[in-house]
């Protein structure tokens, strides 16, 4: 790897985000790089006018406890900038930050959380019209183009789809090193939010949905197959799960495409892993492309989430979906942008040539249609 510190996409809208009596939420998993991104962004103000909290540290919560106006004027007295890192783990804090932009004239307020479900209940409603969000996931290529030649792209490819982006990685020369930083992560600290969370008690069952999730890449998961799968776990429970993991930011789901043609398959959902890595480290297989037999789906999920990552920081609001009909005809990825769509194939070996299914050219005959391989991904996420 060339290099070691990547300057991320999200910093400059951060600087512009960052305004006097708002509250600026910076979510994304934990180890994605929130902390670094937050130190890069405050060295534009001298170290007199930050206070820099870690909601984590029980000294720094017990700073807040008190509500009032008079202990935050006393504690921030001199501050222009107040960071509350992990700040869902401090009580009742959106309505503790609504207090303080309310009334300390020029307070700028950022706070970070890996905990959606938390941060959204505590931060939504009291923060009304005095917030800005921004997502940061595991680095993304649009984040390692700047440092790389198109050479040194694909040759770190293969590394990519098998221990994916987080940034840590770029810091351990060594392949063992990051099988065992990402089994690390994987079992001991990137659920350790849901782990906490009241009336979850099934640590194991977490793990256990997430290996059933990480062998069907691409595949239409029922949430009645997967409770069968885990011994009975009511279809309630599992969907409790899903929302939870969801949540904090380990997989999303796509729905199926369908404007009521009769053929289509519209409510399974397929599920995706954020980050390659985190996958393989569920299923403990960090093998090389050449001796395994699901490198189709690592270029699907790799491909999902380059793409959801390139959405995002460019503000690129779209509907993604797969679509199937069925008898088997299907599209990879479908995205309604504008009331229009573009359907894309996804193909790691492109040996002939590919065309929409006729089934999709006949009821969208105004889509676009696009195969994305090797040969032309970059275009497409970057």
């Amino acid at each position: 790897m060339p290099f070691d510190r990547v300057e991320r996409y999200l910093l400059n809208e951060l600087r512009s985000k960052l305004q006097p009596n708002k509250v600026l939420i910076l979510y994304g998993a934990r180890r994605v790089g929130k902390t670094a991104l937050i130190k890069e962004l405050i060295t534009q103000f001298s170290q007199q006018e930050v206070l820099l909290l870690n909601g984590e540290d029980n000294d720094a919560v017990q700073l807040l406890e008190n509500q009032s106006i008079a202990n935050y004027k006393k504690l921030l007295s001199g501050k222009t900038l107040l960071v509350i890192d992990e700040a869902q783990q401090v009580k009742d804090v959106g309505k503790k930050l609504k207090l303080m932009v309310d009334e300390l004239p020029g307070l700028r307020i950022v706070a970070t959380g890996s905990s959606v479900f938390d941060l959204s209940n505590k931060l939504g409603e009291p923060l009304v019209g005095r917030k800005s969000t921004l997502h940061l996931f595991p680095l993304a290529q649009m984040e390692l183009q700047q440092y790389e030649n198109a050479l040194q792209t694909k040759a770190n490819l293969e590394e990519r789809l098998v221990y994916g982006s987080y940034p840590e990685l770029l810091h351990l020369p060594e392949l063992k090193q990051k099988q065992d930083y990402l089994t690390e992560l994987t079992d001991s600290y990137l659920l350790k939010d849901i782990l906490a969370y009241e009336g979850i008690r099934k640590a194991n069952k977490i793990h256990d949905l997430l290996r059933l999730l990480a062998y069907q890449l691409g595949k239409e998961v029922s949430t009645l197959e997967l409770s069968n799968n885990l011994n009975g776990i009511s279809r309630n429970t599992i969907e409790q799960y899903l929302d939870l993991l969801t949540k904090v930011f380990v997989v999303y789901p796509v729905s199926g495409y369908s404007n009521n043609l009769r053929k289509e398959v519209s409510k399974s959902k397929r599920w995706y892993f954020y980050d390659n890595g985190i996958r393989n480290a569920v299923i403990r297989n960090f093998n090389l492309l050449a001796i395994r037999n699901d490198v189709g789906e690592l270029w699907e999920n790799y491909l999902s989430g380059e793409r959801i990552k390139f959405q995002s920081y460019k503000d690129m609001p779209s509907n993604n979906y797969y679509w199937r009909t069925y008898d088997q005809q299907e599209l990879d990825w479908v995205e309604e942008t504008n009331r229009t769509l573009h359907a894309y194939e996804f193909k790691w070996n492109e040996r002939k040539k590919t065309k929409a299914p006729a089934a999709w050219t006949k009821g969208y005959p105004d889509a676009t249609f696009e195969v994305i391989s090797p040969d032309n991904y970059l275009d497409w996420i970057v």
